[in-house]
């Protein structure tokens, strides 16, 4: 580094300007050999975060998050929309038993578009649509970042709803459909939870394939409503819990043959309903338990279908969802109505 050197017979005014000289480019030398480096961020997000487990109504609330640094392999994902799922919920109370440490931002999938990715990431662009795939927690918010890897590439020619809610209800609907017993056309399948999101997929997708549904729902305002919306998805037949409560069942069906297979998502008494519908040596696949109560299995169910399994199950054709999007900004509105505060209701999407 140079120093700075006086010459004598120099005026008190060179000196100074001598000096001054000498300290600006010292301090150009020191600036150019530490360069600051500044990493890449997402904008500031809005998202609905939760501190503590509880009614979701009560412990969620919208807030500011600062940016988040995009690494090499990350990208920031700008969200459009977003779905309040059971699960959801179910994190949020405490109750679920997959759930992200707290404080968490609330929701596990949806769509959104690509904002920014680091410098290492391959075969993603600014503008495509992508999904989390598997599902990946906190998507209630305006931007996430998370590592590629997360990310799956949609078609933006998909209904953004439909891309929003395809990997957690539809994908579970038909992997029941076919990972348990060797259905074919003509067999019969039975469900109760039939209003769901799930339940409406099982009907679509067990129509398509010539295979008849029996579907059991919850007595409540609009019953019938639910009914004849249910048969208009292709349900062979719809009951409320009260209409089962008979000695013999089987006779409702008709000439429906009794239900090899059966899905349950509620738990309870209404798990027992499935039994009393299903063939001896059926199976029954449990993936929910709405009602937040055990299974209820007879003795009788036991003893006379002495093969019957009981299956605890993780979760190029049209189905229809019965879908609200609702805008983000009236957050608590849709999750009231998610909860089911507001009556019956369709699942509700978050739109960003």
């Amino acid at each position: 580094m140079a120093t700075a050197r006086i010459v004598h017979g120099m005026s008190p005014f060179s000196r100074f300007l001598h000096l001054r000289l000498h300290l600006h480019l010292r301090r150009r030398t020191l600036t150019s050999a530490v360069r600051p480096y500044f990493a890449a961020t997402s904008p500031p997000s809005t998202a609905v975060i939760y501190d503590q487990h509880g009614s979701p109504d009560v412990v969620t609330r919208v807030t500011e998050l600062p940016p988040v640094e995009i690494k090499d392999n990350d990208v920031c994902v700008r969200m459009l929309a977003a779905p309040i799922n059971p699960s959801d919920i179910n994190r949020i109370e405490g109750v679920y038993p997959v759930r992200p440490p707290i404080p968490a931002v609330g929701g596990y999938e949806g769509v959104g578009e690509v904002h920014t990715i680091g410098s290492a990431v391959k075969g993603l662009s600014p503008g495509d649509w992508v999904i989390p795939s598997p599902p990946s927690s906190g998507t209630w918010q305006t931007y996430v970042v998370k590592e590629q890897t997360v990310w799956q590439k949609v078609d933006k020619s998909t209904p953004m709803e439909y891309a929003a809610t395809i990997i957690v209800n539809p994908l579970t609907a038909l992997r029941m459909l076919e990972d348990f017993v060797a259905l074919k056309s003509g067999d019969t399948i039975v469900q109760n939870g039939a209003t769901s999101i799930v339940g409406q997929c099982v009907i679509q997708l067990a129509r398509l394939r010539g295979i008849h549904s029996i579907n059991i729902i919850r007595d409540r305002a609009g019953s019938d409503e639910a009914k004849e919306n249910l048969k208009q998805l292709g349900a062979d037949e719809v009951y409320t819990e009260s209409q089962l409560d008979v000695k013999n069942v089987r006779g409702l069906l008709g000439n429906i043959p009794e239900p090899i297979l059966g899905f349950n998502c509620v738990g309870g008494n209404a798990a027992s309903l499935i039994l009393k519908f299903l063939k001896q040596g059926g199976t029954m696949v449990t993936y929910g338990g709405m009602s937040k109560k055990p299974i209820t299995v007879s003795t009788s169910s036991f003893i006379f279908k002495a093969s019957l399994s009981i299956i605890l199950s993780c979760s190029s054709c049209e189905v229809a969802l019965w879908l609200e999007m609702a805008p983000f900004d009236d957050f608590h509105t849709a999750l009231e109505k998610a909860m089911g505060k507001r009556g019956r209701q369709p699942k509700q999407v978050l739109k960003f």
